[in-house]
C-alpha cells in the first residue's frame, strides 16, 4: 500500500473486466478520470462465471481487511449465459443457480462495510455474426446468443431491484446505438473503445444520481494534494530559498 490513502474502486468480474484496460477500455477510462482521486483496482478473471467468483469471494474481499473498498462494480453473466455443452463441461451456469450466486456475492459485499457501495453490470448483448466471423464458427455451433444474454441480463436486473442494488442494463443501453453490432465489440463479445464509453457513461450516470454520502462521482471527490504545486522561491544559484 502506498499513501496517502485514496478511495478504492474494485472492478470484479470476468474477461470484460480483465480486459478493461485494453483498447481504451472502460477500466482505463475510469483510472484516467479518477486520477489523484481514487484507485481503480482490477480483479478480472477471463473465462470465469459466477460459480468461480463465489469460490474466491472471501479471498478477494476479506471481511477482516483493514481497508474496505468504497465501490465494487460487479460483472458476471456472459459466461454463465452460454448455452450448455452436451458434455456437461463449459462455463454455463443454470439460471436459478446464477441468480443465487449473484445474490450471495451481493450479500457478501454488503457485509464488508456500511460505506461500501455496489453496482452490478448486467450481461451485455453479443454480435452473433461478428463472433462467427472472428472465431470461424457456423451459427449452428454458436454457444453465445443474444437471446440467452437477454435472459440472464433481466434476471440480474430483477435481483438488483429486489436487493436495492444499483444496476446498469448493458444489454439494453449498448443496443441503443444504430451501429452497435459493428461498433461496440472487438470480436462480437468483448468491448471496443466505443462499447467501453457506453459503460463509463452509464456508471457516471449512476454515481451522479446516487444519494450516497460521500458522493463517489469524480467531480465530488477531492484531488490528492493541491492541484497546483506550491510556489518555492529559487535563488540565482538554483537553490530553493527556504
Amino acid at each position: 500500500m502506498v499513501g496517502p490513502l485514496r478511495p478504492q474502486f474494485v472492478l470484479f468480474g470476468s474477461s470484460i473486466v480483465q480486459q478493461s484496460f485494453r483498447n481504451e477500455g472502460w477500466g482505463a477510462i475510469l483510472a484516467d478520470l479518477y486520477a489523484r482521486k481514487a484507485d481503480i483496482l482490477l480483479r478480472g478473471y477471463s473465462g470465469w462465471n459466477s460459480r468461480h467468483a463465489l469460490q474466491v469471494l472471501d479471498q478477494v474481499f476479506p471481511k477482516d481487511a483493514a481497508i474496505q473498498p468504497s465501490l465494487v462494480i460487479v460483472y458476471f453473466g456472459d459466461n454463465d449465459s452460454m448455452l450448455p455443452h452436451p458434455s456437461g463441461l463449459g462455463p454455463h451456469v443454470p439460471l436459478p443457480e446464477y441468480i443465487e450466486n449473484m445474490r450471495k456475492i451481493a450479500l457478501h459485499l454488503k457485509s464488508l462495510s456500511e460505506k461500501t457501495r455496489i453496482i452490478f453490470l448486467s450481461a451485455p448483448p453479443v454480435s452473433e455474426e461478428q463472433i462467427c466471423e472472428t472465431f470461424s464458427l457456423k451459427l449452428v455451433e454458436l454457444h453465445r446468443t443474444n437471446e440467452s444474454c437477454r435472459i440472464y441480463s433481466e434476471a440480474c436486473l430483477e435481483l438488483c431491484r429486489e436487493m436495492d442494488i444499483k444496476a446498469i442494463d448493458l444489454w439494453t443501453v449498448i443496443q441503443k446505438r444504430d451501429d452497435w453490432l459493428t461498433a461496440s465489440f472487438t470480436d462480437g463479445i468483448h468491448l471496443s473503445s466505443e462499447g467501453s464509453k457506453t459503460v463509463v457513461k452509464e456508471i457516471m450516470k449512476v454515481l451522479s444520481e446516487a444519494d450516497w454520502e460521500p458522493s463517489l462521482h469524480w467531480k465530488s471527490l477531492p484531488a490528492e494534494f493541491a492541484e497546483d504545486p506550491p510556489y518555492v522561491p529559487v535563488s540565482p544559484d538554483g537553490k530553493a530559498k527556504l
